[in-house]
């Protein structure tokens, strides 16, 4: 049978379309679970509606342990459904690939493009996943700041609590109405847990190469190093940790640590009575001039014209 959104709803008498073979699979009625659906007549409303009308939450919830879970959606959906899995093991299909999903990964699938999808729970060690639906004209671009795409639709979390914190805000606003003044609180959150994952594909794992070496890049904010140096200790060639930098930042090794010095010595000029020539030495910058110059170069001003302006 046919869902809200054209999904084909997998009950317990109908078989998933998942490459591993056929298999009974459900969509909700799962113990305990939470779920929130925003009737469709409101959603349409509030697209009408200044704010809700780039951003909206349509369905949340969080179902645990579900086991036989599965969706099949042959024409993908309009709403952009971002899965958060806490515990277990599910799947996600797309693009034509199959991709394994465990705990703490999002599974982030773009609205709108057409494409067929479909996603499970393990059938060993089903999953308990936080999820939510979301409509409006920001959510292709916000879901672009995340580097998602329908045959790249994994991130790796770093910090999965925060996140589910923010979808336990939303469901549980929901639960108490759907009101315009909801709607609009609610889009509100889903922007910042959209937000969030787009900052979290660009954090690196814990223990990768890029991961250790901005880790020892932050502990060295008053020295210096080179980079073959630097990519000897965490274990790579210069030229791929060059790389790891420009897909994480933008930028290389060497403006990656200049950041963060220049990020001290805005803390120091903001909090302490050190002169110029002091915080200049506390980053590793001994020669006063070379630090203003760059301070400059990043600031627009200089360190005592930073010091000086008005904040707060």
């Amino acid at each position: 049978m046919d869902g809200l959104d054209g999904t084909v709803i997998l009950t317990r008498h109908t078989l998933s379309l998942s490459t591993e073979g056929a298999q009974v699979e459900r969509a909700t009625g799962f113990q305990n679970q939470r779920l929130v659906v925003v009737p469709r007549p409101l959603v349409r409303d509030a697209l009408t509606r200044p704010v809700t009308r780039r951003l909206m939450v349509t369905d949340a919830g969080v179902f645990p342990v579900a086991e036989a879970h599965g969706r099949h959606r042959p024409s993908g959906a309009e709403e952009t459904i971002v899965l958060l899995c806490v515990a277990g093991k599910g799947w996600v299909e797309t693009a034509g690939s199959r991709f394994d999903v465990g705990k703490s990964t999002a599974v982030v699938l773009p609205g709108g493009t057409g494409e067929a999808h479909a996603y499970g729970a393990s059938s060993e060690d089903p999953w308990t996943i936080w999820w939510c639906h979301v409509f409006g004209s920001d959510a292709a671009e916000l879901v672009e700041e995340s580097g998602v795409r329908p045959d790249r639709p994994i991130i790796p979390l770093v910090a999965v609590d925060r996140l589910t914190a923010m979808l336990d805000e939303i469901i549980s606003a929901l639960e108490q109405d759907q009101s315009p003044a909801r709607l609009v609180a609610t889009a509100g959150m889903a922007w910042k847990l959209l937000a969030t994952l787009a900052v979290e594909r660009r954090l690196p794992e814990q223990g990768t190469p890029l991961q250790q070496a901005m880790k020892f890049l932050e502990e060295r904010v008053d020295g210096s190093i080179r980079l073959p140096d630097l990519a000897a200790v965490v274990g790579v060639s210069s030229s791929q940790l060059s790389k790891l930098f420009r897909e994480a930042t933008g930028g290389g090794v060497l403006a990656h640590h200049t950041a963060l010095k220049m990020a001290r010595a805005r803390l120091l000029l903001d909090t302490t009575e050190l002169t110029v020539a002091q915080v200049g030495r506390e980053i590793g910058l001994f020669d006063q001039f070379y630090f203003s110059r760059q301070f400059r170069r990043m600031h627009g001003v200089s360190p005592s014209g930073y010091r000086a302006e008005r904040k707060g």
